[in-house]
């Protein structure tokens, strides 16, 4: 897997699409009118609205940058009925146990780190735990450095 590559599902391929849009047609009209009123009141060294339109502005601009650049090295994550059988990729949900809580089982999908949201399940394959788990097969223990130190995770299922 290539540090450059960007994986996402086909939704979250449309929502990066989506949000991009948005920015560049809505959210720019919007910051520009703001600067163009806050332009208008005069002397910019103390116009809190300036200040805070252009910070806006910079944030936008970094956010499209960011989203074309991840779209220009994009892989669509493929349904799992394609590929290796039985070990952890990206678009996998596995279930897991940390060693010594195996009754504590939890699953998570591994996505790309676009769509990561650990609260619903999805971990991107950049974390510790999702680095940790591709390439896995079902039964082995991974290592993790977590912020509680070296964690194990035992690997219970993957679909």
């Amino acid at each position: 897997m290539s540090e450059n590559v960007t994986y996402v599902t086909k939704e979250g391929l449309e929502k990066i699409k989506e949000e991009l849009e948005y920015l560049k047609n809505e959210r720019r009209v919007e910051i520009s009118e703001k600067l163009r009123l806050a332009i208008a009141e005069g002397d910019l060294s103390e116009n809190a609205d300036y200040h805070d339109a252009k910070e806006q502005q910079a944030f936008v601009e970094g956010r499209i940058r960011d989203l074309e650049d991840s779209l220009r090295n994009i892989q669509v994550i493929e349904d799992r009925s394609s590929g290796a059988k039985g070990v952890v990729r990206v678009g996998s949900t596995v279930t897991i146990a940390e060693v010594g809580y195996e009754d504590e089982e939890e699953e998570y999908r591994i996505v790309g780190v676009h769509e990561a949201n650990p609260s619903n399940g999805l971990i991107s394959n950049e974390s510790p735990i999702g680095r940790a788990l591709l390439g896995a097969k079902r039964g082995k223990v991974v290592s993790v450095e977590t912020p509680r130190g070296q964690t194990q995770f035992k690997l219970l299922n993957i679909k």
